[in-house]
């Protein structure tokens, strides 16, 4: 499968995946999605991969690619303030300033600037003012989302399996539990969608994205999940029944332009 199949697919899983956790803030609030979320996606990655416990020398990237994926997971705080379209783009900062620092030629900062474009489109409503702290936690996300695409790549370069992978999932979920284990989550019905969210938001779209990042390097993955921002917003029509305004539609078209664009030229490269 290509690396911008593989892409798409991670883009698709984890916003739908959002959408159906964000519908469970009422019943478990964010921490107690998160700790869903994580718990039960590094229990389905170690059953997979089976891990040996990580080396001296693995022990560092396992730690940092855990705690990038705990910072990542602070999108979910930020959508109890922010609508999941508004949080997606403001998360995506952090994958495009990975593709704007890393570009190598003029072409690839063009693709990485016409996708912010459309990020700045999509969700730039007049006269509205988003809560400083929603926008504080999306940020701190961003970031934690272009460390994790540096570490991706590294740690896909040099282990060919899943494994380091699901040691840091667990890593992450350990550093995220106690946020949630307050939380009213023991019911059968909220485990249950709790590990469906797990899947479709976390193990699925981390192998996509471990397996996209041995192909080609982070900066054209950076731009292929601009299209987080049109999948979100459409996830959040369908799911949450948040409306898109017409900025909306121009803002997925210079995404999706974008993302094709790299898309073409990342299946040149293979």
């Amino acid at each position: 499968m290509g690396a911008a199949l593989l892409v798409l697919g991670s883009v698709v899983s984890v916003q739908t995946g959002q959408a159906f956790g964000k519908q469970l803030f009422a019943a478990a609030g964010p921490g107690g999605v998160v700790a869903l979320r994580l718990s039960f996606a590094a229990l389905v990655l170690l059953a997979i991969h089976r891990p040996a416990l990580p080396s001296r020398r693995n022990l560092p990237p396992v730690l940092g690619f855990g705690v990038a994926i705990a910072g990542m997971n602070l999108i979910y705080p930020a959508l109890g303030f922010l609508p999941l379209g508004v949080a997606s783009a403001l998360q995506l900062l952090g994958p495009l300033g990975v593709a704007v620092a890393t570009a190598r030629r003029a072409r690839d900062v063009g693709f990485a600037l016409l996708a912010a474009f459309g990020v700045w489109l999509f969700h730039s409503p007049s006269g509205t003012t988003l809560p400083a702290a929603g926008v504080a936690l999306a940020l701190l996300s961003a970031a934690s989302m272009g460390g994790y695409l540096v570490l991706s790549r590294k740690v896909g370069a040099s282990v060919p399996d899943g494994s380091i992978l699901a040691l840091a999932v667990t890593v992450a979920a350990i550093l995220t539990l106690p946020v949630g284990v307050t939380a009213p989550v023991w019911r059968p019905s909220l485990l249950l969608a709790g590990f469906g969210v797990a899947v479709l938001s976390a193990v699925i779209p981390y192998s996509l994205d471990l397996a996209a990042l041995r192909r080609v390097p982070p900066r054209t993955v950076a731009v292929l999940e601009s299209l987080e921002a049109a999948v979100a917003g459409v996830a959040g029509a369908l799911v949450l029944g948040e409306r898109l305004p017409f900025a909306a539609w121009a803002g997925i078209a210079c995404v999706t332009a974008s993302a094709a664009a790299a898309g073409r030229a990342a299946a040149r490269n293979l």
